[in-house]
């Protein structure tokens, strides 16, 4: 029984933690608080309703755990797959490590036109159809802002997380322990200021990159680990439709860079047609990308391994990896610090 409520405490807890998430602004936008109402205004029939899914997911999880009663046997065998090779690690089972295979919600990002930068998102229901996307997309620029729905692949802002579960099977797992390690950090320093960001109370750009940089990289190594023990021998390999001879980072790099340099000379409808067009060459070698527009390098951008972006801690973080004996030590030297003065200071040493 006395477990039995720490886990109703605990979900308690990251349910008000998701509450405030999900219901908060995350920026001032430029344009004042009518462009704010505005898009909460247009966006908002097409929101996410994170209560009644967090809710229903709640009694599912009870009813797993008052009852006796397994989830799915597949995702309870990756499950146990993952944590076996967390506790090896030494990694704390802390938050206890669920998720739900399903459709994750999508994510309006908005940026301002004449720079790039993550001024807000909003959370979208999980059943969008391209209409809709373009629609929304289509309103708010209309105030003179640049906006993109995103297509998630995972999100840890719910209890279980949510992962999409029609990726191929080592995304599921990367996604599964990354979404798994946002709900861990958020009981340390790092984790615990992003909370702090999300909630409009502290915004920090460098320590959303560091977190989401550091879920990138420790989920990839652990996410590798249960790979290669449990289903590396039996999965075949797919071949990729892509052009092999095209080099997709080398050309968003340069793409992001010449971006910036012309939004640097305000022409802004200039680096608005550069970006079409190289939208349309990066289709044209197999990348489905939509559309590529201010917001999309604003919500790239936060991801530090990612081409789009700019920001130097992914590589910073690459080298502390390097230098650290193992991972677990190397995710509680990160996960400790306060702000990307604390990572050069590591760097230093």
């Amino acid at each position: 029984m006395q477990n039995i409520q720490k886990r109703l405490l605990l979900l308690l807890s990251i349910f008000i933690i998701s509450i405030g998430i999900n219901t908060s602004c995350t920026a001032d936008l430029a344009q004042g608080e009518g462009d704010y109402s505005r898009i909460r205004s247009i966006s908002r029939p097409y929101t996410f309703d994170f209560v009644s899914w967090e809710a229903q997911a709640i009694s599912s999880l009870l009813c797993e755990r008052i009852c006796n009663r397994g989830g799915s046997e597949h995702e309870s065998r990756l499950r146990s797959q993952i944590e076996s090779v967390l506790a090896e690690n030494r990694i704390p089972l802390f938050p206890p490590l669920n998720f739900n295979l399903e459709e994750p919600p999508h994510l309006l990002v908005i940026s301002p036109r004449d720079r790039i930068f993550y001024l807000d998102k909003i959370l979208l229901r999980q059943e969008l159809s391209a209409q809709e996307m373009e629609q929304l997309e289509a309103q708010v620029d209309k105030l003179g802002l640049s906006s993109l729905v995103v297509s998630l692949g995972g999100f840890g802002a719910t209890y279980p997380p949510i992962v999409d579960g029609n990726g191929s099977l080592d995304f599921v797992i990367n996604a599964a322990v990354e979404e798994w390690l946002h709900q861990y950090l958020a009981f340390r320093p790092l984790g615990f200021l992003y909370l702090l960001d999300s909630l409009g109370i502290k915004q920090d750009q460098d320590v959303i990159i560091m977190n989401e940089t550091l879920a990138g990289m420790v989920s990839e190594e652990i996410g590798s680990q249960v790979y290669e023990r449990y289903y590396a021998a039996s999965e075949k390999a797919v071949a990729d439709e892509r052009n092999s001879s095209f080099d997709f980072d080398t050309e968003m790099r340069l793409t992001r860079r010449n971006v910036d340099l012309y939004l640097a000379q305000g022409d802004i409808e200039g680096t608005e047609r550069y970006m079409e067009e190289r939208r349309q060459l990066f289709w044209s070698h197999g990348y489905r990308i939509r559309k590529l527009n201010q917001a999309y390098f604003a919500f790239h951008g936060i991801y530090g391994s990612d081409p789009a972006s700019v920001s130097p801690i992914d590589a910073d973080m690459k080298f502390l990896r390097a230098e650290s004996p193992s991972i677990k030590d190397f995710l509680d030297k990160t996960s400790g610090m306060k702000s990307y003065t604390d990572l050069v200071k590591a760097l230093q040493k």
